[in-house]
């Protein structure tokens, strides 16, 4: 089963030249769901995972089912003003602007080994912040994992040269 074929394409969409990639349709098939976690978990099953880092928001789909099937814990890493505890944040640029994460400043144990995952790699603006944050807190990060890469935007390419480890299940050269 190809996950990349359970993948909807909407081209223009959020404006014009853009082609969204939308994994709804990949959520919604119970097959291409269960696929997708099973890659995932199967990967990183003898890493000793202590954290599962999930990124807001649609990377907290595949990082809490992942944590659980790694006896991990969840951890969310949110945009600003939703987290209810003490935080730290990291300034970011996105595809479309620019925003601010969030993490709780209890969440990452100095030297806790963490598996970063969120939907889809384009400009890597937010894993790069979320890997600072990460790295400020003294976890040490295993690799970032994706369901999709649009490589031709320059986001995983750009966090390899920093030094950092990626996975993707998919890619979308177009």
């Amino acid at each position: 089963m190809s996950i990349k074929s359970r993948i909807r394409t909407i081209p223009h969409y959020p404006r014009a030249g853009i082609m969204f990639r939308d994994i709804t349709t990949l959520l919604k098939d119970p097959i291409g769901l269960r696929t997708t976690i099973d890659a995932i978990t199967e990967r990183y099953r003898a890493e000793k995972i202590d954290k599962v880092i999930g990124i807001e928001s649609r990377g907290f789909i595949f990082a809490a089912p992942v944590a659980y099937v790694l006896g991990a814990g969840f951890v969310p890493i949110r945009k600003q003003g939703k987290l209810p505890a003490e935080t730290i944040s990291c300034d970011y640029q996105l595809e479309y602007g620019s925003d601010k994460i969030e993490i709780h400043a209890d969440a990452i144990d100095k030297g806790d080994r963490v598996l970063m995952i969120d939907d889809l790699i384009a400009t890597g603006g937010t894993m790069e912040s979320a890997i600072k944050l990460i790295q400020e807190m003294g976890g040490n990060i295993v690799e970032c994992c994706f369901v999709v890469d649009l490589p031709n935007v320059g986001g995983s390419k750009r966090l390899r040269q920093q030094g950092h480890q990626l996975y993707s299940l998919c890619s979308f050269d177009d």
